[in-house]
């Protein structure tokens, strides 16, 4: 079977966001959007010179193939790229201002909210089927979300924006079907940042003079965003984007242990609660990937 490794893929890229607070609490004294804009800017040359260098054919192939294209598919190609890298630009600033500015736990409960998020979008834009089991799972992890909303709306509106953005990202990949993984995020890196670069003068903070803020944020280009992302696309090769979006629940997972143990942040037993239905309803969702992969794949005697 190939499942194993988009499996992997997923898993290893959700396992990596989770502490992502590891490198940005320490830029906490930044404002979110030189963050923002950095990151993307370091991406943006990281990767467009290792294309330039080191991946010359497959510009070449991938644009070959762009061409053959008709017209209508490659502009479809065109829009569904820019609206990508919208969606992109928006997740990447929200996620930073919650981690930073509202709080640890916000921010996880955003990846809490976007596997659901995610399920309803890939159902309703990719037809993609779930199981009544995974229906069933999914349910859970609703009510797991609700118990966490209690009292916190402000969090849960914040929360919101962030994996909504993050959601339909994931679902429009589904679309990118035989495109250079590397070559697409490369353009979408490009397009955020053209978008941004107007805002920088007018939003971005004084000139950063540490070298700790530009260590910070080249481990964050390299581990905490280009690596994760491709492992995503990898991942969307193999598997649906309901299942993927409910491996994002590693992530938040994840956030909330740090919280607690970490990071010292109060947690109720409510959000014990919630957070053990969740973990229920991941296992849930995967037995019933599970059930439908061995369906498919037993032949009828």
């Amino acid at each position: 079977m190939k499942f194993p490794k988009y499996y992997l893929a997923a898993i290893t890229a959700f396992i990596i966001w989770g502490f992502f607070s590891f490198v940005l609490k320490p830029l906490q004294a930044y404002p979110s959007p030189d963050i923002l804009f950095y990151r993307i800017f370091f991406c943006v040359v990281l990767m467009w010179v290792t294309n330039v260098l080191f991946r010359r054919k497959n510009i070449a192939e991938s644009r070959a193939s762009f061409m053959q294209l008709e017209p209508k598919k490659r502009k479809n190609l065109i829009a569904l790229t820019i609206i990508s890298s919208l969606l992109l630009c928006a997740n990447w600033f929200f996620f930073i201002y919650v981690m930073n500015h509202i709080s640890v736990k916000a921010a996880s409960f955003a990846y809490l909210l976007c596997p659901i998020l995610t399920t309803v979008c890939a159902f309703i834009i990719l037809k993609e089927h779930l199981s009544k089991l995974q229906w069933g799972a999914v349910a859970i992890s609703f009510v797991g979300c609700i118990m966490l909303s209690y009292n916190s709306f402000n969090d849960v509106f914040y929360s919101f924006i962030v994996a909504i953005s993050y959601a339909l990202y994931l679902v429009l990949q589904k679309k990118f079907e035989g495109i250079d993984k590397f070559l697409l995020l490369s353009v979408q890196l490009l397009i955020s940042s053209i978008v941004l670069l107007p805002f920088y003068p007018v939003y971005s903070g004084p000139l950063p003079t540490e070298i700790m803020f530009y260590s910070y944020i080249l481990i964050i280009a390299i581990f905490f965003t280009i690596t994760p992302m491709l492992l995503n696309l990898f991942a969307l090769k193999g598997i649906s984007s309901s299942t993927l979006g409910i491996m994002l629940y590693l992530n938040p997972l994840i956030g909330f242990f740090l919280a607690a143990f970490y990071y010292g942040e109060e947690i109720s037993a409510m959000q014990i609660a919630a957070y053990s239905l969740i973990i229920v309803s991941i296992v849930i969702f995967n037995v019933g990937s599970y059930l439908k992969i061995k369906a498919v794949s037993t032949p009828v005697q």
